[in-house]
């Protein structure tokens, strides 16, 4: 027998005594809730219910914005709004399809996924991912493959099913433990899910969920896609740098070597796929129309009279620019993804491009039908002012116990964290949270952008030890090749050090990025938020 698999054995007892009653919980947990979209319908009713009862007892609290405000009612105070009557049903009746259509991260995910889909369609994402991780050095391989999985989430499915595979081979084939590989490009894809370069679709998903749900407090709130991107960036590379520190300082030597007769099938025929001459023409041409295609979007920004800068002020700030992001994300895509398809021979003409887009379309099947429950609730929410209600009796009681700054901060981070073990689908878990903190942490004092930069560090960190993530299974099945005898405890053993490593620095990041220094999250994003302004 192995070490590592001795190691296993010896350590099980500890294990099972930490793990397990864990695992358990989270599994139980998990099983007792329903599909998200039907946890949704769920909520729906709830909120007509609760509604109904709270306008009977005409449950309200005193409005903290100042006389005058829009919005406010008459008699200073917001009352919880029935819709559990002949005018709620009405309401509902009317707007159903609005809600719908008028869900803010609805259009703007879709618009940006049909450039990635050519992008990946084509060949080029998984190309240059390849390319990045094989072209590594030994001594720079562990930065390298957790580098590639959070640049991997532009498009997501292609980390966990290219990138992870691809980093367990890697390890194996230089001698090192497959899992490592494994847990490295894991720790990346899914730790790291919300660090990145680039702006991505995860990006307009949340910003139209928080200006939805700031536009309870201030209905003139506007929260664009690049409200997080300086924060994200530089997290880029604190994650990158603390998950190779975890892999080779905790993981590998607790995995030990590896024993290849623990594998479940023969894996002498594990091929690394290099890139081929054409594939790497087609990267190099890709590059220059990508370098083209930045070229000209400076030039509408960049100069003092760029087309795009704010007509009024002449400044980046609330331009049309920024608000259009989401469109610049679908062209730096596109236009690359398509030269690189057309190199190589993947995209000959438009219908190869047309079919990409609609393959990635067919896709989002699942995802509409979310959002349509999703646009409902959160429409409920708003029209029955419980959000209101909530933030205000939160934020009296977070102001009576003294919990602000970056306390209060660090607390909402490990309940994200906690939240995401039972919801795993981001946007899912942020159109139920939103509504009710996003609103509370205004009216103590921070701006929604901040809020949500808080909320993204704890959406990633558990996502690598909870079974409710959707690529969970995936990820197991790889493992298993490598480890016949591997359970999912012993897969969530070896990434609760990364979960724990990530959750506390990257909550300590965002505490001197905030706290200390004072840097804005984002391009125009503010850090507090003044109630009364």
């Amino acid at each position: 027998m192995s070490s590592s698999a001795s190691h296993t054995q010896k350590a099980s007892p500890q294990k099972k005594a930490m793990f397990t009653r864990f695992l358990d919980s989270v599994e139980y947990l998990g099983n007792l809730l329903p599909h998200p979209i039907t946890l949704f319908a769920i909520f729906c009713v709830a909120i007509l219910v609760a509604s109904g009862i709270a306008g009977y007892f005409d449950v309200s609290v005193v409005d903290p914005r100042p006389e005058g405000a829009k919005g406010r009612a008459a008699d200073g105070m917001i009352h919880v709004v029935s819709l559990f009557n002949a005018e709620g049903l009405q309401l509902i009746v009317t707007n159903l399809v609005k809600n719908f259509t008028g869900f803010a991260p609805l259009g703007t995910v879709l618009v940006a996924l049909l450039g990635v889909a050519i992008a990946e369609h084509s060949g080029m994402l998984s190309a240059a991912m390849r390319g990045l991780v094989m072209g590594a050095s030994r001594r720079m391989v562990t930065l390298t493959v957790v580098f590639a999985g959070i640049i991997s989430n532009t498009a997501s499915e292609l980390g966990y099913v290219v990138l992870i595979p691809l980093a367990a081979m890697l390890f194996h084939s230089l001698g090192r433990h497959p899992l490592a590989g494994l847990a490295a490009a894991f720790a990346g894809v899914s730790g790291g899910y919300s660090a990145n370069l680039l702006l991505g679709t995860v990006d307009p998903l949340l910003s139209g969920i928080t200006e939805t749900a700031a536009q309870m407090i201030d209905p003139e709130y506007v929260v664009g896609p690049e409200v997080n991107w300086y924060f994200m960036f530089a997290s880029t590379f604190f994650i990158t740098a603390m998950g190779a520190f975890v892999t080779e300082k905790i993981v590998e030597p607790k995995l030990g070597k590896y024993n290849p007769e623990e594998a479940s099938e023969d894996l002498s025929k594990d091929k690394m796929g290099k890139l081929t001459d054409k594939e790497k023409s087609g990267l190099k041409m890709a590059g220059l129309a990508m370098v083209a295609v930045s070229a000209l979007i400076a030039l509408t920004i960049v100069p003092e009279n760029g087309v795009l800068r704010n007509p009024i002020t002449g400044e980046v700030a609330g331009s049309p620019f920024l608000k259009s992001i989401v469109a610049f994300i679908f062209v730096f895509f596109a236009i690359p993804g398509f030269v690189y398809g057309k190199v190589v021979g993947t995209m000959k003409n438009d219908r190869d491009v047309i079919d990409a887009m609609s393959k990635s379309m067919s896709s989002m099947g699942m995802y509409i039908v979310l959002v349509f429950f999703a646009a409902q609730f959160v429409a409920f929410f708003k029209w029955t002012n419980f959000g209101q209600v909530f933030a205000v009796g939160g934020a009296d009681f977070l102001q009576t116990i003294g919990l602000t700054g970056p306390a209060l901060f660090f607390a909402f981070i490990v309940m994200c964290g906690f939240i995401n073990l039972m919801i795993g689908s981001a946007s899912a878990q942020w159109a139920v949270t939103a509504p009710i903190f996003v609103p509370m942490l205004m009216l103590v004092g921070y701006a929604p952008e901040t809020i949500q930069a808080a909320y993204r560090i704890g959406d990633s960190v558990t996502n690598l030890i909870t079974p409710m993530m959707s690529y969970f299974g995936l990820i197991l099945a790889v493992a298993s090749r490598y480890m016949k005898n591997l359970g999912i405890g012993t897969l969530i053993s070896t990434m609760l050090p990364y979960t724990i490593c990530f959750l506390v620095g990257w909550s300590i990041m965002f505490y001197v990025w905030v706290f200390v220094f004072g840097i804005p999250v984002g391009p125009g994003a503010a850090t507090y938020y003044n109630v009364g302004g």
